[in-house]
């Protein structure tokens, strides 16, 4: 019950990481205040809990949404002591080339500005409570490109950097703010970026599933409580010398080019070797 008397607020948490991240933190003893769009999924979540998941619809595109759920949070339980801003979609698919503004600028709300307000309406809520620690979902996307549409990549590129930038400001406050990145992670988010169709998308996640179990070194796949035992690494005092950084909870797939783990994949060098062994 590491977290008995600590009051955490969970964004998109009515699903994948941020449901699982609520459900451990209650079970560790935190107060959850979980919020989502999702009414449904956030009113089935706080009644599976027993009173320690207390949801709050929530739409983290408007700022007036954010600072409301910070404020409830507060009133609830006299103030935050742990953050999760994790809400997000895939947004805008269009390459850059073909991108429009306002496809720019909802993905930067939902994937960036969420975030930097979820820090600024939390932060007062935080100030004086030892061990304050903000978590931020970033991504592989953010440091690699490749791996997700353009904005997605570049917001949460953004969320990295934002990361340490506030980690800076509110060290005068004692607050910790770090990030993570997770890799490929078994939920919705991919077939609801691709607009899969509800009634195709369980069909949809298990071909996700399949083809995330190979793409990193570690086989598998990741699961959201891979991200949840990260968070609550982050959020309690085994990290409490770590502020400013990243966590990469990628499975091996940043390492390198496949042929670095895959020895069914071709490199260069092993390419080469055959060009030279057929050569004449």
């Amino acid at each position: 019950m590491r977290f008995a008397g600590k009051t955490a607020v969970v964004t998109g948490a009515a699903s994948g990481m941020g449901k699982a991240t609520a459900i451990k933190l209650a079970a560790e003893g935190a107060t959850v205040i979980a919020a989502d769009i999702d009414e449904a999924g956030g009113a089935e979540l706080a009644a599976m809990s027993n009173g320690k998941i207390i949801f709050k619809t929530t739409d983290v595109c408007d700022v007036a949404q954010i600072k409301a759920l910070m404020d409830f949070a507060a009133e609830q339980t006299g103030g935050i002591d742990i953050v999760f801003n994790n809400a997000g979609a895939g947004g805008a698919r269009e390459n850059i080339d073909e991108i429009d503004a306002d496809g720019w600028d909802n993905t930067m709300n939902l994937l960036l500005r969420s975030v930097a307000m979820g820090i600024r309406y939390a932060v007062p809520h935080m100030i004086g409570r030892e061990g304050a620690s903000i978590i931020n979902t970033a991504s592989v996307a953010g440091l690699s490109a490749g791996m997700s549409p353009t904005a997605y990549a570049v917001a949460k590129a953004g969320v990295i950097h934002l990361t340490k930038v506030a980690a800076a400001d509110l060290a005068r406050h004692n607050i910790r703010v770090n990030a993570i990145c997770p890799g490929f992670i078994k939920t919705n988010i991919f077939a609801t970026a691709l607009e899969v169709p509800k009634e195709q998308r369980e069909v949809a996640n298990a071909m996700i599933a399949d083809v995330a179990a190979h793409a990193q070194p570690v086989k598998g796949g990741g699961e959201p409580d891979d991200i949840a035992n990260t968070v609550l690494f982050l959020a309690g005092p085994e990290s409490r010398f770590m502020t400013g950084t990243y966590m990469l909870v990628d499975g091996g797939l940043l390492t390198g080019p496949r042929h670095s783990w895959d020895e069914n994949a071709p490199g260069m060098f092993s390419s080469l070797e055959a060009f030279v062994a057929s050569a004449p």
